[in-house]
């Protein structure tokens, strides 16, 4: 793996638009850290393609938001048993950025996915 000095690494989250220390973190968690969020937006209804065409900068803000969560036990646990739609928004750092997405980017009947 390439090493950057700080600088060099400070310049590149940046560009990604976040922090340095956020970036460090989200290269150690590895890829599979946002797994549950399009799970998360299917038990929700919400279409992700919707959010990716229209709102590219707000699917990257939930992403960053979901990969430094720290509750993803709970946010697995009630995937699992189906209950995450009644519990997310006692634990999910994206739950005023979900709630505000409102019906826009809800799935309809016709492009749900099965």
């Amino acid at each position: 793996m390439c090493q950057f000095d700080a600088a060099e690494f400070g310049r590149i989250a940046h560009d990604l638009g976040v922090t340095s220390t956020d970036l460090d973190e989200l290269v150690r968690q590895g890829p599979h850290k946002i797994d549950e969020l399009p799970q998360l937006l299917k038990a929700l209804g919400i279409d992700e393609d919707a959010i990716a065409r229209t709102q590219p900068l707000v699917l990257r803000d939930l992403e960053r938001v979901c990969a430094l969560c720290r509750h993803k036990s709970e946010c697995d646990h009630d995937l699992a048993d189906g209950s995450v739609a009644e519990h997310y928004q006692a634990y999910c750092a994206n739950k005023v950025t979900l709630d505000a997405l409102g019906d826009d980017v809800h799935t309809s009947p016709s492009t749900a996915r099965h």
